[in-house]
C-alpha cells in the first residue's frame, strides 16, 4: 500500500499532466501543490512510484508521466466524480427535451456528449430483449394484408407485415388489437409466449388462421436476435490529441469503425455501474494508448443499453466520469417519460 503522501503526490502528478500535457518534475510539483514537505522529499516519493510502476520517465524529458497502473488508481482510489455545474445540467435537459423519437435521443445524446468531454461519444440503442411491450398496433391494409407494430417501452418501434390465410374484417382487427394489449402491454418480450399461446381458441373457427399468423409473426419479432445497433459521434477530436498515441492515430480510427469492438468496449449493458477501462485493459490492440469511460442506461432499474466516451489515457476522469454518469440519467428519465 502506498503512503497518504506518495498518494497525494500521484493525484497531483495525474493532475497536472492532464492539465498541462507536459511531463510534471519535482520543483513544478512543490510550486504548484500543497504537499507541505520539500522538494528532495518529493523526489524521493516519484522515485518510490516510479519504481512501483505508477509513474515513468518519457524518454526525452526530466519530468515524469503516469502510467495506465497510475491512472487506474488514481481512478480507483483517488478521483471523485466531478459533478456537472447546474447550468450545464440544464442545458442537457433542454438539448435533450426537444428529441423527437428515440433516434433523435440517441443522435442528440452522441452530439452532447462528444459536445461536453470532446471525446469520441458511442451509444448504443437500447436492446429489444431487455425490453417491454409498450402497445401493440394492428392496422389492416388490405382484406388479408395486416400491418403489426410493436412499439416498446424504450420508444423503439419495430414494423411487420402480415399475410392472413383468409379476409380479415375490421372488428376482428379491433378485438384481436385489445385484447393482445391487455395480456401483454407492460410485460417484458421473455414472458409474452406464454399469456398468448391460447388466444386463437378465444376466436371463431374461421379467424384463427389469421390470429396464428399473427402470433407466429409477433413471437418472432421478439425473440428475433436483432443486430445491435449503435451510433458513433465525435471523432474528430481525437485529432486534437495527436501527440497522446505513441505512432499514429490510425489503430484508433479503425478499431472505432468495427461495431463489434465498439460493442466489447461498452461491456454488458445489463451492468448498468460506471466502468473505466484503461489503456491496456482494452482488449483491442488499436485501443491500448486508450481510455473508455461507460455506464447504462435505462427507463427503470436494469440498464437497458449503455453509452460511453474514448479518448486518450490523459484524460480529465472526474470530469469524463460526471458527464456519461449525468447524461445517461438525463436519457434515462427521456426514456421513462416517452
Amino acid at each position: 500500500m502506498l503512503s497518504e503522501r506518495r498518494l497525494e503526490v500521484l493525484r497531483a502528478i495525474v493532475q497536472d499532466y492532464v492539465g498541462t500535457e507536459e511531463p510534471v518534475g519535482s520543483k513544478a510539483l512543490t510550486q504548484r501543490h500543497n504537499l507541505q514537505v520539500s522538494p528532495a522529499t518529493v523526489r524521493n516519493d516519484m522515485a518510490a512510484l516510479e519504481d512501483d510502476g505508477f509513474i515513468a520517465q518519457p524518454h526525452t524529458s526530466a519530468g515524469r508521466v503516469p502510467t495506465d497502473k497510475g491512472y487506474r488508481l488514481f481512478v480507483d482510489k483517488l478521483a471523485g466524480v466531478k459533478p456537472l455545474s447546474h447550468p450545464e445540467r440544464r442545458a442537457i435537459q433542454n438539448f435533450l427535451d426537444g428529441a423527437v423519437d428515440l433516434d433523435d435521443v440517441v443522435g442528440r445524446t452522441v452530439r452532447l456528449l462528444a459536445q461536453l468531454t470532446r471525446q469520441v461519444a458511442v451509444v448504443q440503442y437500447p436492446s429489444l430483449t431487455r425490453s417491454t411491450v409498450r402497445h401493440v398496433e394492428l392496422l389492416l391494409l388490405a382484406p388479408a394484408r395486416l400491418m403489426l407494430v410493436l412499439i416498446t417501452d424504450t420508444g423503439r418501434v419495430e414494423q411487420r407485415m402480415v399475410d392472413c390465410p383468409a379476409p380479415v374484417s375490421e372488428t376482428t382487427v379491433a378485438d384481436l388489437r385489445a385484447r393482445l394489449n391487455s395480456r401483454i402491454a407492460g410485460q417484458r418480450f421473455a414472458e409474452v409466449p406464454p399469456l398468448v399461446q391460447d388466444l386463437p381458441e378465444s376466436f371463431d373457427l374461421e379467424d384463427r388462421g389469421t390470429i396464428s399468423a399473427l402470433l407466429a409473426t409477433l413471437l418472432e419479432t421478439l425473440v428475433e436476435e436483432t443486430e445491435e445497433r449503435l451510433m458513433i459521434g465525435g471523432t474528430a477530436n481525437l485529432t486534437r490529441f495527436g501527440h497522446d498515441f505513441p505512432l499514429t492515430i490510425r489503430p484508433v480510427l479503425e478499431a472505432l469503425e468495427e461495431q463489434v469492438v465498439l460493442l466489447k468496449l461498452l461491456g454488458e449493458s445489463t451492468e448498468s455501474g460506471m466502468t473505466v477501462r484503461i489503456g491496456h485493459e482494452n482488449a483491442h490492440e488499436g485501443l491500448s494508448s486508450t481510455s473508455v469511460v461507460s455506464v447504462g442506461y435505462g427507463s427503470g432499474e436494469e440498464a437497458v443499453a449503455k453509452l460511453g466516451v474514448v479518448g486518450p489515457t490523459r484524460m480529465d476522469y472526474p470530469g469524463t466520469m460526471g458527464a456519461v454518469r449525468a447524461v445517461a440519467r438525463y436519457v434515462g428519465q427521456i426514456l421513462a417519460e416517452s
